[in-house]
């Protein structure tokens, strides 16, 4: 079977004053360390919270002392995998190999029909 699996990680950027910098600074840094790794495979997004007042979600990203935490969602298709458990295992081991000491969480995992051409790929 075929699985989309989607994690949240936890990015740490120093030195930054606004929001949109440090959000920039950790898409461009998480996408070159998959990149350097040949895994340009994953899909590297900005996580979304939703506010605990309102409830409408804003990005993930706080900062305190011009450090930001930036979460993130890593998005990876596992093809034939044995089960849903066994696709979510390939996903954090592939991708916490190539981000050594980010924090993975695994938040979703969908399973979904592949055609030919991406199984080949």
């Amino acid at each position: 079977m075929n699985y989309l699996v989607a994690m949240e990680a936890a990015w740490l950027v120093r030195d930054v004053e606004d929001i949109d910098d440090a959000i920039g600074v950790a898409v461009s840094e998480a996408g070159k360390r998959l990149n350097d790794k040949e895994m340009d495979y994953v899909e590297v997004e900005v996580g979304a919270t939703g506010c605990p007042a309102c409830g409408e979600p804003f990005d993930s990203a706080f900062i305190a002392a011009d450090t930001a935490l930036v979460g993130l969602v890593l998005e990876m298709k596992v093809f034939n995998a044995e089960s849903m458990e066994h696709a979510q295992r390939i996903a954090k081991s592939e991708v916490g190999g190539a981000l050594r000491d980010v924090p993975l969480k695994v938040i979703e995992t969908v399973e979904f029909e592949a055609d030919e051409e991406e199984v080949e790929a």
